[in-house]
């Protein structure tokens, strides 16, 4: 099983997965970030790898776990300031 706490994610890199996540494409999220679709499918290229995924299913599955994770820790962290 793997530890979504243990993948090393930038903040461009949680952009990416939320634009991802709601569905845009690669070229909406690079409109929307004003970066290259290239480089977003370099993001998520990377990211997957850090991951250890190579099927596409269960890049969206991860994309989905790793926002909700960090959605609720920003949360946590907000809570407790």
């Amino acid at each position: 099983m793997l530890n979504v706490d243990q993948i090393k994610i930038t903040r461009r890199d949680q952009q990416v997965l939320k634009l991802l996540v709601e569905g845009c494409s690669n070229k909406e999220i690079a409109a929307e970030l004003s970066i290259s679709p290239r480089t977003v499918k370099q993001h998520l290229r990377t990211l997957f790898l850090r991951a250890g995924i190579k099927q596409g299913r269960k890049r969206v599955i991860l994309a989905t776990a790793i926002f909700e994770f960090q959605s609720a820790k920003e949360q946590i962290n907000y809570v407790a300031s």
